[in-house]
């Protein structure tokens, strides 16, 4: 069986952003840039996957510029085979990246495609469920856990009422969440491995995939900053703030 895994270089989690000067966009110069968290729980799963022989082959893919190949090499790190890179600029949006990613399912025919359910860039929430809708295949969100068997997946989610236990004809779509598994830490003996697995890099184009943007941002700013807050002197004052300033009572 081979797995599809996509994976998204964004900033680092750790890191502080900020917005441009001009209000284009997020100010990414110098920036610490690292594997979506999600899409590195997704790779974890495949590697997993292999591991306990449910699968043969995991696949890593990346839609994004030419830097995106460390990421990708992060990949192969953790244990994926070959990667390919699908270099755009910064920026494709979900429709542009569900597309790239059917062609590659018609082309490399995978009986399973794992990616994050989210990246913490723009948070969209989308490329997964375009995705399947694209190419005809069902699919399961915000896994929790996944069993591969007798040619199904078996696919465990929390949802708002409880829990939700999912059986899919494979081939099929998972989207993963935190809860899935904790990534493992990347040996520096597998970062040198990783140097010599092959990563193939190719052009929307090269796939019949056209990703003009649909979408056009006005303006990007930052969040007001919080206020001061106020020591009230006693609950009578606050009650008379809460009542008379911002009624809410």
């Amino acid at each position: 069986m081979k797995i599809l895994v996509g994976v998204k270089r964004v900033v680092d989690a750790n890191v502080k952003i900020g917005v441009k000067s001009d209000g284009t966009g997020v100010d990414l110069a110098n920036m610490k840039m690292s594997m979506n968290p999600f899409d590195e729980i997704a790779v974890e799963e495949a590697v997993r996957l292999k591991e306990a022989g449910a699968a043969t082959e995991v696949v890593a893919v990346s839609v994004g510029v030419a830097q995106a190949q460390e990421t990708l090499r992060t990949a192969l790190a953790i244990g994926a085979d070959r990667a390919i890179l699908v270099e755009a600029s910064d920026g494709v949006e979900p429709l542009g990246v569900a597309k790239i990613l059917k062609a590659l399912v018609d082309r490399e025919l995978p009986q399973l495609v794992i990616l994050g359910k989210q990246a913490i860039d723009d948070d969209s929430n989308q490329t997964g469920q375009m995705l399947a809708a694209l190419a005809g295949l069902p699919q399961a969100t915000f896994a929790s856990k996944l069993a591969i068997a007798d040619g199904k997946a078996t696919v465990a989610r929390e949802v708002d009422g409880g829990a939700e236990t999912l059986s899919l004809q494979l081939p099929a779509v998972v989207t993963t969440d935190l809860r899935l598994n904790e990534p493992r830490y990347v040996t520096l003996p597998n970062i040198m491995k990783a140097k010599k697995k092959p990563l193939e890099t190719i052009k929307p184009e090269d796939l019949g995939v056209d990703i003009t943007p649909r979408l056009k941002t006005l303006k990007v700013a930052e969040p007001p900053r919080r206020s001061a807050g106020v020591k009230m002197a006693d609950v009578r004052a606050l009650v008379e703030k809460l009542k008379n300033e911002a009624k809410v009572l």
